[in-house]
């Protein structure tokens, strides 16, 4: 399992270096990493995240994962989704 996000980085412009080897699933450690990344000003607001798939493929993860991560995340009003874009 990646533990920096390289390719992420260069696409959205941010350092994500999580860990995802943390306690819990991997979509609980996803969201949390994601969630402290927004809280801790390493994503700036309005900054675009890679389509899931992308994403997915960049952590060796399932696509389901980061789907059902991004959606809790639009759920509590940590990001905002756009459909198609």
């Amino acid at each position: 399992m990646p533990e920096s996000w390289v390719n992420v980085a260069e696409r959205i412009g941010s350092d994500l270096h999580v860990d995802l080897s943390g306690p819990g699933s991997r979509r609980a450690v996803l969201t949390r990493a994601l969630r402290d990344a927004v809280r801790e000003g390493r994503l700036a607001p309005g900054t675009r995240l890679p389509p899931y798939r992308s994403l997915a493929a960049d952590l060796g993860l399932a696509r389901n994962t980061v789907a059902d991560a991004y959606a809790e995340l639009v759920a509590e009003g940590w990001l905002t989704a756009r459909q198609g874009s």
